[in-house]
């Protein structure tokens, strides 16, 4: 496959049984085929978006001193700031060229999870910032339930199989600034060195300019390029491994712009969807037959999480 396929959430959210199926069909055949597809129809408009990248560029435009004081120590980066090459892919030391911010779950009232996840971080700076932040947060969350409950159905389980898992989840939206670059990257340093995602599924925002690659199955590496109104949405590693690598985690990477571009800034921002901690990520009985054995060892979503922080040096052993 040399490009990614665009499809319509509108297909899937409609009365008509049949534009129902054809969303589960091309999103299920988009999965098995490269785990990378652009969506339109989602639950973020115009205003939102606008609103979201203006209160991402100014608290990144704000002083390193004051970012700094937003880096919360002992929490393996999952809330607040994390500053400038502190993240590598797996399997890499050069740190990333970039700093994030993380907002995480809003926890329903009473949940049993509420004690589980750090508190998110106010920037007293920025009045509006996390209050923007917590409304796309939601409007990502509530467009992923429903690629979910396309996937469901497409595997062959109940369409409301991961509703419950999500209720809560351990999601995380990750705004991304990918500063100027002033020197030759050291040690092969790029924005975001090649890498599988963690989680169930990852919605992208800010894949409208080049510089996102994604590896097909022939090893090829293609530029990923949405629409204005489009999401890049891919499968994590959750995912893949609890579907028996039958919706495949796609290796994908951010490469570094032409040299007379590197005094630009990039600004992405994707929304990280994760089940509770305790969802068994046990390979489905749907997904394992003769010519697919099971091909993962059972592991929670949580243990599966700790690991992968480790690995990508956000969290101490």
């Amino acid at each position: 496959m040399q490009q990614i396929p665009s499809v319509d959430l509108r297909d899937f959210l409609s009365d008509d049984p049949a534009r129902k199926q054809k969303f589960v069909n091309e999103i299920g055949k988009a999965y098995e085929e490269i785990g990378f597809v652009a969506l339109k129809g989602h639950f973020l408009d115009d205003k939102l978006v606008e609103d979201l990248y203006g209160e991402v560029r100014n608290f990144f435009n704000l002083p390193l001193e004051v970012k700094s004081k937003y880096e919360i120590p002992g929490i393996g980066g999952q809330r607040g700031y994390v500053s400038f090459g502190k993240e590598h892919a797996k399997g890499r030391s050069a740190g990333d060229l970039k700093e994030f911010w993380h907002f995480g779950q809003y926890v329903s009232e009473g949940s049993k999870y509420a004690g589980e996840y750090p508190d998110n971080v106010d920037v007293s700076e920025l009045p509006n910032f996390n209050i923007v932040g917590k409304e796309a947060y939601q409007m990502l969350e509530k467009t992923g339930i429903y690629v979910l409950r396309a996937l469901a159905i497409h595997i062959g389980l109940d369409e409301f199989y991961f509703d419950n898992y999500i209720k809560d989840g351990n999601s995380i939206l990750r705004p991304i600034h990918y500063p100027p670059i002033t020197d030759e990257p050291q040690d092969g340093a790029v924005r975001a060195a090649a890498h599988g995602d963690i989680n169930l599924i990852t919605l992208l925002m800010g894949a409208q300019g080049k510089g996102l690659q994604v590896q097909n199955h022939d090893g090829q590496w293609i530029d990923a390029m949405a629409e204005p109104d489009e999401l890049m949405i891919n499968v994590g590693d959750m995912l893949s491994r609890h579907t028996n690598n039958r919706l495949k985690s796609t290796i994908h990477q951010v490469v570094n712009p032409p040299r007379e571009l590197w005094g630009t800034s990039r600004f992405s921002i994707p929304f990280f969807m994760h089940p509770v901690s305790d969802m068994k990520l046990d390979c489905l009985e749907q997904c394992i037959d003769e010519n697919n054995p099971k091909g993962f060892e059972d592991i929670t979503a949580g243990e599966f999480l700790d690991e992968r922080l480790v690995e990508l040096g956000l969290k101490k052993k």
